[in-house]
């Protein structure tokens, strides 16, 4: 493993202001005594735009009190000139990767939209790393890769090519993309496959953070597969600081026997390694919505929700074995749902 410094270093991070980027950007403005973060985003209208403004204050805040210097750009990976152009300005010591449209259901009716982000716009970044030569490449990868694996946990050692959604089918893509990469140009390349990630200021398309707006509106919420579900939740602070340790250890480069480069490039799972029926992770939810006043005592729960059947392109567990995250960054996740939940909760009833 090639031990990185972060202190000094030129930093790109692309998706921030979105969930994961915001936090791994507030991280290393809080951890790094110098430095330059640029940040880019499209801040499209996936979801509530609004939302990323407010992470995009957030980390605005934390730069004011930071030795390190933050530039937020507005544009899209998908748009090569830019990009390229960044590159050539900032000449980036290490890159994190984790624009993408997220999203299985969403892919089903917008497949063009991950074409664009998630395919040609990483192949642009790719591109980039290629021409201007970065200590560190690390990118976004997804459980959703295990596609109807049945053994759990899931490893990294697993075959994963039966994707049961096109946006599981782009993650596989970046994964295959970055090591052809990294064997042709010697680009050390570390792909992430998180698992379900939430907590406070999340993604609202996300299951916990819609059940709470429904409940809160007196809609009723679906639970799919009739709640025969198994989630590997994994909180935003620990898949924040899996990222954080990984950007500080690359593979190293080497050379096989025939002169050419031994791929630098690795896969690793972040995920709670424990995973949570649905049905548990629910009423924990609602437990704490009370708890917190969002919802009043003796809220109707039953009446307000329905079972019904799985969904096109969903899988009924997931489950990481992260023990090789363990093993090489020192790092495990281990924040548990009712912490987890509390701090969401809490974070909701303060903004809405």
């Amino acid at each position: 493993m090639q031990k990185i410094e972060l202190n000094g270093k030129t930093i790109l991070v692309t998706g921030s202001p979105g969930f994961i980027g915001a936090n791994l950007v507030i991280r290393l403005l809080e951890r790094m005594s110098s430095g330059i973060v640029v940040s880019l985003d499209n801040m499209n209208d996936y979801y509530d735009p609004a939302l990323k403004e407010y992470r995009l204050g957030l980390i605005e805040k934390a730069a004011e009190v930071s030795g390190v210097q933050h530039i937020f750009v507005k544009g899209s990976i998908g748009d090569r000139a830019l990009v390229d152009g960044l590159f050539e300005e900032y000449h980036f010591d290490i890159v994190v990767n984790l624009a993408a449209q997220a999203g299985v259901r969403y892919s089903i009716d917008r497949p063009d939209v991950y074409i664009e982000s998630n395919i040609i716009g990483f192949y642009h970044v790719l591109e980039a790393c290629r021409h201007n030569p970065v200590e560190h490449l690390v990118y976004a990868s997804s459980s959703s890769v295990y596609g109807g694996n049945k053994k759990v946990p899931f490893s990294t050692e697993d075959k994963v090519d039966n994707p049961v959604s096109l946006y599981a089918a782009t993650k596989k893509s970046n994964e295959l993309l970055a090591h052809a990469y990294s064997k042709l140009y010697n680009i050390p390349c570390t792909g992430l496959r998180f698992f379900t990630v939430y907590g406070p200021a999340g993604r609202p398309d996300m299951f916990y953070y819609s059940a709470t707006r429904k409940l809160v509106e007196g809609e009723t919420i679906q639970i799919f597969n009739y709640g025969d579900m198994c989630r590997d939740f994994t909180y935003i602070d620990d898949i924040v600081e899996g990222v954080y340790r990984v950007m500080q250890g690359a593979q190293e480069k080497k050379s096989g026997k025939d002169g050419l480069p031994i791929p630098p490039c690795a896969v690793y799972n972040i995920g709670g390694g424990r995973p949570e029926n649905l049905l548990d992770y629910i009423s924990t939810l609602q437990e704490e919505l009370v708890r917190a006043g969002v919802l009043p005592v003796g809220y109707d729960f039953e009446g307000h929700r329905e079972l019904v059947g799985m969904q096109a392109g969903d899988v009924p567990v997931t489950y990481a074995d992260s023990d090789a995250l363990e093993r090489d960054y020192g790092f495990t996740p281990n924040t548990g749902i009712r912490e987890g939940l509390r701090a969401f909760v809490k974070w909701y009833a303060e903004y809405y």
